[in-house]
């Protein structure tokens, strides 16, 4: 199979698709692998690192787009990536598709066979391709709130570990899943005051035996919830339902009652956003307030920390790469059923259920494509 990595076009997106080291492991495997020019520069690996593994640099990403087989990327495809795409091309990537209605459609009418890394499942419904950019993003979420709290940037001035006879700052973490785990960690880290909200009881007891006295849990309903933002100097919202739009757990009519100059970051900006009044924001323009509280709403936070997050990304990617290239991505999604659940759109039609529910498109059953 011949496949592509064209470079990430999202704004400060750093990330690859393919390291050198994976581009070997699909030659190593028989198969053709072109990069676009320069597409690794943003992890440090040279165009030189990538013909010594074995790959094609190619100028641009038009010969990528027309000629590949299988295009492998990290971002969602952007407006000019999806007017590339054709009928019958497999386009590997994290999509969310559920809060993007465009993107949706214009895959569905490219004719492209889409496999989201996000709905991608593991033993016991886990998103291993998923969990790594879960693990930066919740422990980026604390350094970037922390950053927002700054006075200068429109924050409370609150440091959030204290000092001998301030109180540390506290914080709320909406969600005991992968993203909350990882922002408790680096909050209770710092010797923040963390408490951590969910509506499963197991998740509550398995992140309170994990802190023990370092964070505090509360069960998420309307009423506690709304009492934890009010005190709260920095709340991070971590909410998943897979391949769903996220739920608006905080909304603006709870915000004048927040301490001013407090801090929401929205790490489930990408399907969609947990707070009512988040709108993804950029690199280059990370905030916004509204009412006085402080939105950080990134869509790409990992691509800040780009060579980590590639590589934590590829080494969980890679086996899927190889088994769709080695087998044809039908077959590798009979032989694999977590592999199928990641088949988001093909051939004009919406094969992911959560995305065609929430957007309204006719369901095509996954298990009648793959036969």
């Amino acid at each position: 199979m011949l496949i592509g990595c064209p470079r990430e076009i999202k704004n400060r997106e750093y990330r690859v698709g393919l390291t050198p080291e994976s581009a070997k492991e699909l030659v190593r495997h028989g198969h053709g692998v072109w990069i676009e020019a320069g597409a690794g520069l943003g992890i440090g690996a040279s165009d030189e690192e990538y013909r010594a593994a074995g790959a094609d640099i190619v100028e641009g990403p038009d010969a990528i787009f027309a000629e590949c087989e299988m295009v492998v990327k990290v971002k969602e495809p952007q407006a000019e990536e999806r007017a590339r795409l054709r009928e019958g091309q497999i386009l590997y990537t994290y999509l969310h598709l559920a809060p993007d209605p465009q993107q949706t459609a214009d895959l569905v009418s490219s004719g492209v066979t889409a496999i989201a890394y996000e709905t991608v499942t593991g033993p016991g419904g886990s998103l291993p391709l998923l969990k790594p950019m879960s693990q930066v993003a919740g422990r980026m979420s604390i350094q970037a709130g922390a950053t927002a709290l700054q006075k200068e940037h429109g924050g409370r001035g609150v440091l959030l570990g204290g000092v001998p006879g301030v109180l540390p700052g506290r914080v709320v973490v909406i969600g005991g899943g992968v993203v909350g785990f990882n922002a408790a960690q680096m909050a209770a880290g710092l010797g923040a005051d963390v408490t951590i909200m969910d509506r499963s009881p197991e998740v509550l007891e398995r992140v309170g035996t994990h802190f023990e006295s370092r964070a505090k849990t509360r069960f998420s309903n309307q009423a506690n919830l709304e009492a934890a933002v009010r005190e709260a100097d920095l709340v991070i919202g971590a909410v998943l339902i897979p391949g769903a739009a996220a739920p608006k757990l905080v909304t603006r009519a709870m915000l004048p009652a927040m301490k001013p100059g407090a801090v929401l970051v929205d790490v489930a900006i990408d399907q969609g956003g947990c707070f009512e009044t988040s709108r993804p924001t950029t690199h280059d323009e990370p905030t916004y307030i509204v009412d006085g509280i402080v939105h950080y709403c990134v869509a790409n936070m990992p691509g800040a920390v780009a060579r980590t997050s590639t590589y934590a990304l590829n080494n969980v990617t890679l086996p899927h790469a190889l088994r769709i290239a080695d087998l044809g991505w039908r077959e590798a999604m009979r032989t694999d059923p977590h592999l199928a659940q990641g088949l988001n759109v093909h051939a004009g039609r919406v094969t992911y259920p959560a995305v065609a529910k929430e957007l309204g498109y006719e369901l095509l059953d996954p298990a009648e494509v793959i036969g």
